[in-house]
């Protein structure tokens, strides 16, 4: 178990230097130049070649990707661009929690609600519990978030115009992880909305998965031998059912995160989604590497994760 885990762990360290290479290669080698962006009308050229010296953008590319690597052992990914020399941490660190936050509550909805409804109709197959649910989860799925977001801030101003003594916000975020009234009024409609095409997708996901599961010979002898369906259902069909669930939730954890940026614009939730896009339209480098870093990290912890689950559903899944 040891030996497999460590194995695992070298790969993804492996996978990140090769993230922080690219992601740092296509900003260095970026057509737009951000100093000349940044001076602006003040451009000189005394000036540029001052503040690219400041920016350690004058040196050899393997020492730039080096000063790099090593600021990432220190959270220092560098300073930015368009904020003027304001280190790129300080700009996301109070965003992160909010975008964790929200993107782990609605992890858990999806969870907690699509796995148990996927694996109660896969049990009600071919009935018309079967057909109601999937039909629901399939629209649900089809929806995209952003739409559905729309949908539902038109639908709260309706309701707050119309109800007297309404007021239920529709933007912004409460204090990150505070779980008063007020913060929860702020978080609940975002955490639903985004949560809801993650929960029709694992609810079918675990239909197609425990259905297939269900086919099999095992499952067929021990209900011939007079097994009851809940020991079959849970402690031989559940279980094994859980293997391609894993997969899917372990690349979910890593993108819970990127997959939010709608959802902040949306709801002007102050999360990292914001940053990152105007650091696109500005060219802010070090803000773009961070976040993609960041994002590859949470990724890799994933994959990390599922490797572990695998050989507690499957003891037999062992390393090659």
């Amino acid at each position: 178990m040891f030996r497999f885990l460590l194995k695992r762990l070298i790969g993804l360290i492996f996978v990140i230097l090769g993230v922080t290479f690219i992601t740092f290669a296509m900003g260095y080698f970026a057509p737009d130049d951000p100093i000349k962006q940044l001076l602006g009308q003040h451009y000189t050229q005394a000036a540029y070649l001052q503040l690219k010296h400041a920016y350690g953008l004058d040196l050899p590319f393997l020492q730039q990707y080096w000063n790099f690597l090593s600021g990432l052992f220190h959270l220092n990914f560098g300073l930015s661009f368009s904020s003027k020399g304001r280190p790129v941490w300080d700009i996301l660190k109070d965003g992160i929690p909010v975008s964790v936050e929200l993107g782990l509550w609605a992890l858990a909805l999806q969870l907690l609600l699509g796995i148990p409804l996927g694996i109660y109709t896969a049990l009600k197959a071919r009935t018309w519990i079967d057909t109601t649910n999937m039909f629901v989860t399939l629209i649900i799925y089809a929806l995209p978030s952003f739409v559905l977001a729309t949908f539902v801030q038109v639908a709260i101003v309706y309701a707050d115009t119309n109800v007297p003594g309404l007021n239920w916000p529709v933007a912004n975020w409460g204090t990150p992880w505070h779980y008063t009234w007020a913060d929860i009024q702020y978080k609940l409609i975002p955490i639903l909305v985004y949560g809801a095409a993650g929960f029709a997708y694992y609810a079918r996901l675990a239909r197609t998965s425990m259905l297939d599961v269900l086919d099999q010979d095992y499952i067929r002898t021990a209900r011939a031998k007079g097994l009851r369906s809940h020991a079959i259902t849970f402690r031989h069909a559940f279980r094994n059912a859980l293997i391609p669930l894993i997969t899917v939730i372990s690349v979910s954890l890593g993108s819970l995160v990127s997959g939010a940026f709608f959802i902040e614009h949306i709801f002007n939730i102050p999360g990292i989604a914001e940053t990152t896009l105007s650091s696109v339209s500005t060219s802010d480098y070090p803000v773009i590497q961070a976040t993609t870093v960041m994002l590859a990290i949470a990724v890799v912890a994933g994959n990390l994760l599922s490797d572990i689950m695998y050989s507690v559903v499957d003891p037999r899944i062992k390393a090659e």
